[in-house]
């Protein structure tokens, strides 16, 4: 297997880091076959770019049209599965384990895709509950609705599930309406690389809609604001540190943590 150069994918564009690389090795020879890294992203620009680019042109889609966007997401990784059965055995799983990883992914897309159809309005607001009267003449009334938040979900996912774990926290934020800047493991970074890749092939997303952030996080948390979400997976050190960030403590940016 040759080594690949892990690439990120930044403000409609692939990326490979200008230096600073970080070598992956098999887990079963102990080879190294993937080489990562992020040096040189702008990530303030990549996050305005997800707001002002990705985020109205997800926000202009119905329910019914992101839930299609799904459907053709989860079938586009099905299409191109054996490419990311190859890729998975250097990290020591077998095509069974690899299954759940990636089918299992897809399937987790499929399954939003048909809740957002079946269960959602073809709208692009979801309304909550019944008209309030607010006024006694009845000419003051007040509608509750939920609306897509204006800001970006940062994705960052575990080692052990690198596209399945990707795939169940795009499938909601997609739905939703919300852009996303996914950041994998290093160590199996560059299968998730591999499944990304596809979906930005697929042709389906809006632009701006999903980034990539292939190694270290920079300064990413440093632009965050209260419009922002992070949903993190993977040690309860590392979510200690998210959570007592200084931005997140000044700017409230909401929080979704699954440590061990």
């Amino acid at each position: 297997m040759a080594v690949r150069a892990v690439q990120s994918y930044t403000e409609g564009h692939w990326y490979t880091s200008s230096g600073g690389r970080e070598a992956v090795a098999s887990a079963v020879t102990g080879e190294i076959v993937a080489e990562i890294g992020s040096d040189g992203i702008d990530f303030g620009a990549m996050l305005r770019f997800a707001r002002t680019t990705g985020g109205p042109a997800l926000r202009a889609m119905t329910f019914h049209e992101r839930a299609l966007m799904l459907k053709a997401l989860a079938q586009a990784v099905m299409a191109r599965k054996e490419e990311l059965y190859e890729l998975s055995y250097p990290s020591g799983a077998t095509r069974s384990d690899s299954w759940i990883d990636i089918e299992g992914g897809a399937g987790t897309l499929f399954a939003y895709a048909s809740k957002g159809r079946r269960e959602l309005p073809n709208e692009r607001l979801l309304i909550d509950g019944d008209t309030e009267l607010l006024g006694r003449a009845g000419t003051f009334v007040g509608q509750h609705v939920y609306t897509s938040l204006q800001g970006v979900a940062v994705h960052i996912n575990a080692f052990n599930f690198p596209i399945w774990g990707m795939l169940e926290k795009l499938g909601p934020t997609l739905l939703a309406g919300v852009p996303a800047v996914v950041k994998p493991a290093q160590s199996t970074g560059y299968i998730a690389e591999a499944a990304f890749r596809i979906m930005i092939e697929s042709g389906v997303l809006p632009t701006g809609a999903l980034q990539l952030v292939s190694g270290k996080t920079g300064d990413l948390f440093d632009h965050l604001t209260a419009q922002d979400v992070v949903a993190f997976t993977g040690s309860a050190r590392t979510a200690m540190l998210l959570q007592n960030h200084p931005v997140r403590t000044a700017e409230q940016y909401s929080t979704t943590v699954a440590a061990g």
